[in-house]
């Protein structure tokens, strides 16, 4: 199977301190991964060291085949590669209108045909034209996080980052957001790096996981494995009986 996603022996250092000690991992092209842990264990630094936002100072990053240097990212990186925030409010221009925050990724890759990829996009995550000149102070949490959605969709992306990309939402909404990154996934073949505290989510969404703790990965397991308890690290039992939503349909 082709691997979508590589990194090997990242360190993130922030003066003397750790934030990444040495992690590696392979996602493989149209896997759903997922990264847990506890606050701080670094998870988001992941995401940031991969798009760039945080330098990497030893280890390598290899992404759809093409090798990048620690904060070295190009536009076709940033086009193939989109990341979801957790704050779909703080993650959105207030003063642009949704057909403002559409139209300008598409305009900065060179897509043609605007008017109606931005139609498509905003009819594939559920809000349809009424929404499209609309300001985001306009919007419930629910609908930000589905403009969010398209934004990143609309540059046919292989790759999605997404940080915690529902814990802000109430538990209602929570699994509509869910259900749409997933009929996404499978409709255009995508590669989900999904970051969570929550093993409930992580069960829903991923097939194998990353726990991490304090910057390293402690282990890498199937998620089949939690349901039949066949992990190796005490840490991962933790955070599994701490994780009272956890399951697996």
């Amino acid at each position: 199977m082709t691997t979508a996603l590589s990194i090997d022996n990242m360190l993130v250092l922030y003066e003397d301190f750790a934030a990444l000690n040495h992690v590696s991992l392979d996602v493989a092209q149209g896997e759903s991964f997922g990264i847990v842990g506890e606050s701080g264990s670094g998870k988001s630094t992941l995401l940031r060291a991969i798009t760039g936002l945080a330098g990497f100072q030893e280890g390598s990053l290899t992404v759809n085949g093409r090798s990048y240097g620690g904060r070295q990212r190009d536009k076709e990186f940033y086009r193939t590669v989109q990341m979801v925030f957790q704050d779909p409010y703080g993650s959105l221009h207030p003063r642009q209108t949704v057909d403002r925050l559409l139209l300008e990724p598409l305009i900065i890759h060179g897509f043609d045909n605007v008017d109606a990829r931005i139609a498509r996009a905003l009819d594939e995550v559920g809000l349809g034209s009424g929404f499209r000149f609309r300001y985001s102070h306009q919007l419930s949490g629910g609908q930000r996080q589905r403009v969010a959605i398209a934004r990143a969709l609309i540059v046919e992306p292989t790759i999605m980052l997404l940080d915690e990309p529902t814990s802000a939402l109430d538990a209602s909404i929570q699994a509509e957001i869910l259900n749409l990154l997933e009929q996404a996934r499978r409709d255009r073949d995508l590669t989900f790096v999904m970051v969570s505290h929550d093993l409930g989510v992580i069960s829903h969404m991923c097939e194998r996981l990353a726990v991490m703790k304090t910057g390293e990965v402690v282990e890498t397991v199937p998620v089949e494995a939690l349901v039949k308890r066949e992990f190796s690290a005490e840490y991962t039992r933790q955070l599994l009986v701490a994780s009272e939503g956890f399951r697996r349909d």
